[in-house]
């Protein structure tokens, strides 16, 4: 299996409609990439205040790397990208790896 994480910060100028978008968005992944075997996201619950965090996280499970690359090159996928998380993205960071 591989499992794919990200984590985002979002720009200050983001709004909530924005983050809250970007999240509707982000969650109608599993219903339209078949090879999405488990999905998870959210905002980041503030428990570490202070402390190097980022605003969201993303993880998706899939049974092998090709499966990660359908989900990554999946037009609907780049779309949301494109349109929903880089116009309010500050930095992100992702790491695909095997468990």
């Amino acid at each position: 299996m591989i499992r794919h994480a990200v984590l985002l910060a979002w720009k200050q100028e983001a709004t909530p409609e924005q983050k809250a978008e970007a999240a509707v968005q982000l969650a109608s992944l599993p219903t339209l990439v078949p090879a999405i075997r488990a999905f998870a996201s959210g905002a980041d619950v503030g428990v570490n205040v202070g402390v190097n965090t980022y605003d969201f996280a993303v993880t998706a499970d899939f049974d092998d790397a090709a499966g990660y690359v359908c989900y990554r090159d999946h037009p609907r996928h780049q779309e949301i990208v494109a349109r929903y998380i880089a116009p309010i993205r500050a930095k992100g960071v992702a790491v695909q790896f095997e468990f």
